[in-house]
């Protein structure tokens, strides 16, 4: 079965105008044309697209399925176009980077801003995922270069330490927690948490080692940052978990190690093959190391 994006963009003009000839119109189309096309499209679809009735044109529940996959079609086109106008005015590469909430949150924005000022005719695509969707994605050549915590499931791919970071709780002040060195996760499942919003890697992180511990962890309120975290957690909110690097300038809250060995979070970069990477890759996979070893050498006293 054939379909073709005038066809698809008349259903869509017909569906948002309710009229065959303000459709037609719309789409640069003489209305005898846009009726044959239409007419063409539902009987090699086999439904009718739309119910006929004296007001005009609505759709039926096939149409709104095809109007529905049909805008997806539209959106791809425009985020196709939009990843291709830059190089028409002379960008040279782009370079795809997939990492987590910790990096994406922490490190990359300082890292990535001095790269880009460097190079301003590269372009950087930045998606946050879990660190398993990751280390997939740039196994399967999908991605160019990942940022992930050490954890397994690297082998086959060439890594390079990026930073050092370490998951630690906020509690308020007056919280019992507070008066803790360290605890352990299972310990405070029952407790309410402040946490990112779901869909976030540190969110889906933090839901499936409650799992694995057999519990349920109560989201009490999901927010879009870590500073966010922090004052809700200082108004006594709940309790939430952070990065250490993340924590704000928040005076009301108290931080206790998270004695769990996943705790440590030992950034790393990784790459299928540092030779097959483009010269904007290796630039950047180069950069972001550079980084790495001089924050590193900056701890060391």
């Amino acid at each position: 079965m054939r379909y073709d994006l005038p066809d698809l963009r008349l259903v869509a003009a017909i569906a948002d105008t309710g009229s065959l000839t303000r459709a037609a119109e719309q789409v640069h189309l003489a209305p005898s044309s846009a009726s044959h096309r239409l007419t063409q499209l539902e009987a090699a679809l086999g439904v009718p697209l739309f119910v006929r009735h004296a007001r005009g044109l609505t759709p039926t529940a096939a149409g709104e399925s095809l109007l529905r996959h049909a805008r997806q079609v539209f959106a791809q086109l425009e985020q196709m176009h939009a990843d291709l106008a830059p190089y028409a005015s002379g960008l040279n590469s782009q370079v795809t980077v997939f990492a987590n909430t910790n990096a994406i949150n922490c490190f990359l924005p300082e890292d990535l801003g001095d790269f880009l000022r460097e190079h301003p005719r590269i372009r950087i695509c930045l998606e946050e995922q879990p660190s398993p969707a990751i280390i997939q994605a740039v196994a399967a050549g999908q991605v160019d270069i990942g940022v992930v915590a050490a954890e397994g499931g690297l082998a086959g791919l060439e890594t390079q330490a990026y930073r050092r970071d370490r998951l630690v709780l906020v509690v308020p002040l007056a919280h019992p927690l507070a008066g803790r060195d360290a605890v352990a996760f299972g310990e405070v499942l029952a407790e309410p948490f402040v946490c990112l919003h779901a869909g976030s890697a540190i969110h889906t992180f933090m839901m499936n080692h409650a799992a694995r511990l057999g519990g349920r962890l109560d989201a009490r309120i999901q927010v879009r940052s870590f500073t966010a975290v922090c004052r809700m957690v200082a108004a006594g909110v709940g309790i939430g978990m952070v990065p250490r690097s993340s924590l704000a300038a928040v005076d009301s809250v108290r931080t206790v190690e998270i004695a769990d060995d996943w705790a440590p979070r030992d950034l790393q970069l990784c790459v299928r093959s540092t030779s097959a990477l483009s010269p904007a890759a290796a630039a950047l996979c180069e950069h972001l190391a550079a980084k790495g070893s001089m924050a590193a050498t900056k701890r060391r006293p």
